[in-house]
């Protein structure tokens, strides 16, 4: 079964008298008379990242994506907790100090604190992060309206590109190669566009799995469908030299997760203030569908504006 059938058949039974659950079907943990807001996330090699080789890298992508857990809700992450597994291979001395470098350097980045953790010794390397900020609410999943617009927040696809060369499976020039990578390694997390998203955003999640799967998510346990225009959705110029060469399909890259840009829905009398707030604000926001009937199908509109389909609709953790 994958996660969300564990999930659902089993675990979401144990939170059905806890409201603030949010019955387990969301990025957080919401306490409205608490103001309190929580995320957890693990991370595996293997499965999350491919080596610790960069450890100072791999530190920043973990914290980031899980961060973004409360940013897509429209809340200020405040503090956090890590526990890692691992050895002394992993946690030598040496690389502990570039985790401890990077992990300052995104604290004063997104104004974050290290608040406790815990630490194991295991041949297996993990770590698992929860995050927590205070609101007084949030944008939560599953509220999206028939005929809200969809949109997403900067590019889609470079972490795709920069794994596939990270694994040796395209090869490119050395300033291209690092420009990939990099956005696999960091992704970009608008932590300005936060509590603006309470303005305007009916419904809204992160893109981690994926941006079909995710956005299948995000309207689950609704009788929705959405339709989506492959040509509006938002690459970087990089990304599309690669399409316009042929080195890649723009099909292939836009469902692979590790994106972590903010995929909302936004009722269609917001459009004039999400173009003002992306003008303000510097981050690219991209219309790129439209929430629909659920006697509709969801369909994805390739540049011609024919029906296509995905061979991979994103990342699912299978048991």
């Amino acid at each position: 079964m994958h996660e969300f059938e564990l999930i659902n058949n089993f675990f979401s039974k144990l939170s059905s008298n806890n409201k603030s659950s949010l019955n387990l079907n969301d990025d957080v943990f919401y306490d409205k008379t608490k103001k309190l807001v929580v995320s957890v996330d693990t991370y595996v090699q293997g499965i999350h990242f491919i080596d610790f080789k960069k450890p100072d890298l791999i530190i920043k992508k973990v914290l980031r994506s899980s961060i973004s857990d409360l940013i897509c809700k429209g809340v200020q992450p405040k503090y956090y907790f890590i526990s890692g597994s691992g050895n002394k291979k992993f946690f030598s001395v040496k690389n502990i100090k570039k985790i401890v470098k990077s992990l300052k350097e995104e604290q004063k980045k997104y104004s974050i604190y290290l608040s406790g953790g815990d630490t194991v010794s295991s041949k297996k390397l993990s770590f698992s992060i929860t995050t927590i900020g205070f609101s007084n609410k949030i944008v939560f999943r599953n509220k999206a309206k028939i005929n809200d617009d969809i949109y997403v927040t900067g590019n889609i696809g470079d972490a795709f590109i920069g794994l596939k060369i990270l694994k040796k499976k395209l090869y490119l020039d050395k300033i291209m190669s690092e420009y990939f990578k990099e956005k696999y390694f960091k992704p970009d997390i608008y932590i300005n566009i936060t509590k603006k998203l309470l303005s305007f955003a009916n419904t809204s999640i992160d893109i981690s799995d994926g941006l079909i799967v995710d956005l299948e998510k995000l309207i689950n346990k609704q009788k929705l469908s959405y339709k989506l225009y492959l040509k509006d959705i938002p690459v970087s110029k990089n990304l599309k030299r690669l399409i316009d060469d042929k080195r890649v399909k723009k099909i292939s890259c836009i469902s692979n997760g590790d994106d972590y840009q903010i995929l909302f829905t936004a009722n269609q009398s917001k459009s004039r203030i999400i173009k003002k707030i992306s003008k303000s604000l510097g981050i690219k926001i991209s219309k790129i569908g439209k929430i629909c009937a659920p006697t509709q199908k969801s369909l994805l509109m390739d540049e011609k504006g024919q029906k296509t389909y995905l061979k991979n609709q994103g990342y699912f953790h299978r048991f």
